[in-house]
């Protein structure tokens, strides 16, 4: 028996990430809660013919501790949507609240529970979760993710494209390390299950780096004001929560891109510190689930002289976004 949740789940990402939980048949029940037309959702989601029973809950009588009660995957798509020429720090002073309250409910009613941070921006939101639960009492760094999925989704993509050949996108591997904005998003393009054609440009090596970590922003920019990427990310939501329930359920050998705090496996997180040169808390790397949640969190291994400068760039506003998020949850007194 599987329960899952999803915090956030009559919006944009949490409607269609819902009806792909609800098509997964390994979840036993599916509770959404949201703070508008969850009940809606929850019935129209109930007549599709899978094994989840579905139920939708709105913050009046203890709502959220209803849905969360007996949670065992816990799914935040919750806050509001990125518009053309905000960025992810511009959404942060919306949606660091929703995440704070949200993890309250998760710390106090479902603390075993693995929790999947989808809410912009991961790399803040995810220390929040982190100082909720820390304050609780309740922290377990192997239980808490934040989804960088969408990274590798689009790297795959993109890379099928490139080789010319979008049947092979599903097939395609590639590791996306850092964080999950801009910058911080680190493809391995080197450690690609499909290389790059021979001759690949440094120049179309730089775009294609560009368009995997502003990926975003191509969406936000077509989309004209009606949103960001909803579809894609729920898409993405839904793969990463199946790696956690197919690990939960004693899967062996599952090894996905998730921001974690490094304190989830010591000894890995020590050597990924050496790796980057850098003291961080979190950061986005190759975990290895188990039925307890982090595994072993598994190195960068061999990249390139390109690829390090990457990484070298992307640790200023990783160390930047991380203390943004602790220092909200210091300034609200929890």
């Amino acid at each position: 028996m599987v329960k899952a949740v999803v915090l956030g789940a009559a919006g944009g990402i949490g409607q269609p990430l819902s009806l792909l939980l609800k098509c997964n048949p390994l979840i036993t029940e599916l509770s959404l809660y949201d703070i508008v037309n969850t009940p809606g959702v929850a019935a129209d989601l109930s007549h599709i013919a899978t094994p989840a029973k579905v139920a939708g809950f709105l913050p009046p009588d203890e709502g959220l501790a209803k849905a969360l009660t007996g949670a065992q995957v816990v799914i935040i798509p919750a806050g509001v949507p990125r518009k053309p020429g905000m960025t992810r720090d511009d959404l942060f002073k919306i949606n660091a609240g929703i995440v704070e309250g949200l993890a309250t409910g998760i710390a106090t009613t479902a603390p075993k529970a693995f929790v999947l941070v989808i809410s912009n921006p991961v790399n803040s939101t995810v220390p929040i979760v982190v100082e909720v639960f820390k304050k609780h009492n309740v922290f377990d760094p192997k239980r808490i993710f934040g989804v960088t999925t969408l990274d590798v989704v689009r790297a795959s993509t993109f890379v099928a494209e490139i080789v010319g050949d979008l049947s092979k996108a599903p097939d395609v591997v590639v590791p996306v390390v850092g964080g999950h904005s801009g910058v911080t998003i680190v493809p391995l393009l080197s450690q690609s299950s499909h290389p790059l054609p021979s001759g690949f440009s440094e120049e179309k090596f730089d775009a294609l780096v560009n368009r995997i970590q502003f990926g975003g922003d191509e969406v936000v920019k077509a989309k004209d004001g009606a949103g960001s990427a909803t579809l894609s990310m729920a898409y993405a939501g839904a793969e990463f929560a199946l790696k956690v329930v197919n690990a939960l359920k004693g899967e062996k050998g599952i090894i996905a891109p998730s921001f974690v705090h490094l304190s989830a496996d010591p000894a890995g997180g020590e050597a990924l510190k050496k790796e980057i040169g850098a003291d961080l808390e979190y950061f986005s790397a190759p975990v290895e689930l188990g039925p307890d949640g982090v595994v072993k969190i598994n190195p960068l291994g061999k990249i390139t002289d390109a690829e390090k400068k990457l990484v070298e760039a992307a640790v200023p506003d990783l160390t930047k976004n991380i203390q943004t998020g602790i220092a909200f949850t210091k300034k609200s007194n929890l």
